[in-house]
């Protein structure tokens, strides 16, 4: 609440949902470099206080995701895919260790797509990818996704760029038929800059213990830097769409980052509303037989 003159309240008016702050507008050119990927567009704004309002969260997100399953086992067909892409050491897996960990691991499905194998690339580009979606009741995180067949496969040439364009309408495709079949799909770009990822990099260079997160190649896409820019920033327009938004969350600030994405999810599954079904059976009769057993 707020004071106008003369003593009179006012009602401060709601803040805007996070995933109107983060969404990408749907059909306007996309520009990375017009976003601060250390930017704070909404919510805490220092670490303290992301870090608290990220563990407030947490038990929200479980109880959320407990109803979303046991709704599941009435027959109801609603899941949820969190689909995550961004640079290297964009903090992917961080994600899934911070803001998935407060979750049931019974409930959830992860997968982190690496290079296809042999006999994934015997297959259409999506075929891995529906043999890994979340079933009915689940939470689905992807750590890389099926973007990557118009993200590294347009930068490195894997395939010929004429097969590249028509993959953009098939994802479009492919989300769509899956909000149509109950799965909500949250794709989150983690927008990291050039300079943050150099120090993580070099993070991991000095600690021995971060020695097996290295890969020397890390240097050599970096120098692939504006490739991969414009490749997130035709993927980001391309399938920005109604079923399935982009929402673009600032990771230079790790702490943020959680927040953020924790966020979303809650915002998301608490549109879902999932309910607890009711019993099938006499509460009175087993409670009755209970206490007599």
């Amino acid at each position: 609440m707020t004071k106008k003159d003369g003593g009179k309240k006012e009602r401060k008016a709601p803040e805007p949902a996070l995933r109107d702050v983060l969404r990408i507008p749907a059909g306007e050119p996309v520009d990375l470099t017009a976003y601060d990927a250390r930017a704070t567009p909404a919510g805490p704004t220092d670490k303290a206080a992301g870090l608290a309002a990220t563990a407030d969260l947490g038990p929200r997100l479980a109880g959320l995701q407990e109803r979303l399953y046991a709704a599941s086992t009435a027959g109801d067909r609603r899941r949820l895919l969190l689909v995550l892409q961004g640079m290297d050491t964009s903090g992917k897996g961080g994600t899934v260790k911070h803001v998935i960990g407060p979750l049931n691991p019974s409930g959830c499905r992860i997968r982190a797509f690496k290079a296809p194998t042999r006999e994934e690339r015997n297959h259409p580009f999506l075929w891995r990818i529906m043999r890994a979606l979340p079933q009915p009741g689940e939470i689905g995180i992807f750590d890389r996704s099926h973007y990557e067949d118009v993200l590294i496969a347009r930068v490195r040439e894997l395939v010929p760029r004429r097969r590249i364009g028509p993959r953009y309408g098939q994802i479009n495709r492919f989300e769509k038929s899956l909000a149509e079949d109950g799965v909500t799909v949250v794709k989150v770009f983690l927008h990291l800059s050039y300079e943050e990822q150099r120090a993580r990099l070099l993070q991991r260079l000095d600690n021995p213990d971060k020695h097996w997160k290295f890969d020397p190649g890390d240097i050599e896409e970096r120098a692939l830097w504006p490739e991969y820019r414009r490749a997130y920033e035709i993927a980001l327009e391309r399938c920005t769409t109604a079923e399935a938004p982009w929402y673009l969350v600032p990771a230079d600030r790790k702490w943020y980052r959680n927040w953020a994405i924790s966020k979303l999810l809650l915002e998301h599954l608490e549109a879902l509303d999932p309910t607890y079904p009711p019993g099938d059976f006499d509460v009175a009769e087993c409670r009755a037989r209970l206490l007599a057993s």
